[in-house]
């Protein structure tokens, strides 16, 4: 029997700002066209989860919505993940097998992080856009897929494009119709709306812990500059209701990095508010490190610079959970 498509996903996208509001109305004319999309935005501001909202709303909507972290692919994995190879294509293929694009026929595929793909990775990629066809590893026979393409990115193309680092091709390709998502700070007006939305889907509708959220934690929340945008603020409420039993949340347990300048406020010394400076430094890049590579504490490390046991323990320190930051 048939499964029921999904619902259009634009429920989850939640905001009341201009800037947002402009945004959510191009997604029906953009989710009927079939052209290629490029959706661009600071980490996490909900790229992702505009991409479904174009999918669940375009005529694909029934057919699959497959994401792919470009991120995660280095070169000599990207062909096979996405076309799939033949039988005996290299020294483990005892078996032919599918690629993305097979796994998406009819529907979408996300490319988010387009912007780590390599020059090599844009050129076999770049065909499938031209034209629709590819061809698995090992195959002599090109393939065609009906499978629109959306990609996402929180890096400034044409600067990639100035660097070499991306196609201007490829970057045409892909640019046909765009969605610019404006971050937590354009749309402060929205923290409020989003903070109770998260409240609601952590602390349940009638168990126990928060239910409300007490005016001076409301005031911290809209204070903050959330640089690691919606992601981080879900991450924080989340973390604030599985920590506090009581049934509002005040100011103390929301758990957010001292704003600059506190210190010299509190009467502290000047080594006192360096270090108070330095800690609230930490937590904040770690907290946004974590939120960019959704809790991936290899991949953080990595992007930190700084081996895996000594990643860790800066995350004991400041006491974040990775498990908080995955989606």
């Amino acid at each position: 029997m048939a499964t029921k498509p999904p619902p259009s996903h634009l429920e989850l996208l939640i905001g009341e700002s201009p800037c947002f509001r402009r945004v959510i109305e191009k997604i029906p004319c953009v989710a009927e066209a079939n052209a290629t999309v490029l959706i661009s935005g600071d980490t996490g501001t909900g790229k992702e989860l505009f991409a479904r909202a174009i999918h669940y709303m375009s005529p694909r909507s029934a057919k699959p919505f497959i994401p792919v972290n470009c991120g995660t692919l280095p070169d000599h994995l990207f062909e096979n993940e996405l076309f799939g190879h033949a039988r005996g294509a290299f020294t483990d293929a005892s078996s032919a097998e599918e690629g993305l694009m097979t796994e998406a026929e009819g529907g979408t595929l996300l490319l988010d992080e387009v912007d780590a793909l390599s020059l090599y990775a844009q050129v076999k990629l770049l065909r499938f856009l031209q034209d629709r066809q590819y061809r698995p590893l090992g195959s002599a026979r090109s393939r065609t897929a009906d499978v629109r393409i959306i990609a996402a990115t929180n890096t400034d193309l044409r600067r990639r494009i100035d660097l070499g680092a991306f196609r201007e091709d490829m970057y045409h390709r892909l640019n046909v119709l765009r969605l610019v998502l404006p971050s937590l700070t354009e749309r402060p007006e929205d923290i409020a709306l989003l903070a109770e939305h998260f409240l609601t889907r952590y602390a349940g509708p009638t168990g126990p812990g928060p239910r409300r959220f007490s005016a001076a934690a409301l005031h911290k929340l809209t204070a903050y500059r959330w640089p690691g945008n919606v992601r981080e603020l879900e991450a924080v409420i989340q973390r604030a209701v599985i920590l506090t039993s009581s049934t509002v949340l005040e100011e103390r347990d929301i758990d957010l990095p001292d704003a600059p300048g506190a210190g010299t406020r509190r009467g502290l010394t000047f080594r006192e508010a360096k270090a108070r400076a330095i800690d609230g430094f930490e937590r904040t890049y770690l907290a946004n490190l974590l939120a960019e590579h959704r809790g991936n504490i290899s991949r953080a490390a990595r992007a930190a610079g700084k081996e895996r046991r000594a990643f860790q323990r800066l995350l004991r320190k400041h006491a974040l959970e990775s498990c908080i930051f995955r989606r």
